[in-house]
């Protein structure tokens, strides 16, 4: 789901730093500080989940967790995800720097996007209901992401739309994959730990 440098025209890459800088900045003023070591452990999910790469055709596959760090932090997502990218980028060459905001972008909207959408899901009383939202979560941040970067990758020539279709059609087992990881990852952090996903204080509200 990395873009690497060198693949998108500069337009795609301008509006994607640019895009993502306004994201981060959101994420930064209203990210509650009091909850920065549950930032540091989703992050950190990130970084280790992107890291293990599957062999899928002519390319590989990975978990991105994008949807169930939405789920739980909304517009903190995005500094985040960047974090992560970058150390990516630094660590083992992951995307790179160029194309950093594009990257960022495409995965840090559709967490924000799952955060809107299925958050009162996952609050719900019903466990069964709050897994079903995470699973939906969870797959359709990946869809949406998918298409982020086949999106980003067209929009930067004729050459790259066969790159395009590619992503999407390879990316589709990750759905469903990343939509049972979620949903049960909901299911179980509601059980042992619901701060994590920030749901004790809502249940105390109601």
């Amino acid at each position: 789901m990395h873009i690497v440098d060198g693949a998108l025209s500069l337009p795609v890459l301008a509006g994607g730093a640019a895009l993502a800088l306004g994201g981060v900045a959101i994420g930064l003023k209203k990210m509650d500080y009091d909850h920065l070591p549950q930032v540091g452990v989703l992050s950190a999910a990130f970084f280790i989940a992107s890291y293990i790469h599957l062999p899928l055709g002519f390319s590989s596959v990975h978990l991105i967790l994008n949807g169930l760090i939405g789920l739980a932090l909304g517009w903190a997502a995005f500094p985040a995800l960047l974090v992560a990218l970058i150390l990516q980028a630094v660590f083992f060459g992951f995307g790179g720097f160029l194309v950093l905001g594009v990257n960022t972008f495409n995965i840090a909207l559709p967490a924000v996007l799952v955060f809107y959408l299925c958050r009162g899901g996952i609050i719900s009383a019903s466990p069964k209901t709050a897994a079903i939202w995470g699973a939906l979560g969870g797959a359709s941040a990946i869809a949406l992401t998918t298409i982020m970067v086949a999106a980003s990758l067209a929009f930067s020539g004729d050459s790259f739309v066969l790159a395009a279709k590619a992503t999407l059609i390879a990316h589709i087992p990750v759905m469903l994959v990343e939509g049972f990881v979620t949903g049960a990852a909901v299911l179980l952090i509601r059980q042992v730990k619901p701060e994590f996903l920030n749901i004790s204080e809502e249940w105390d509200h109601d």
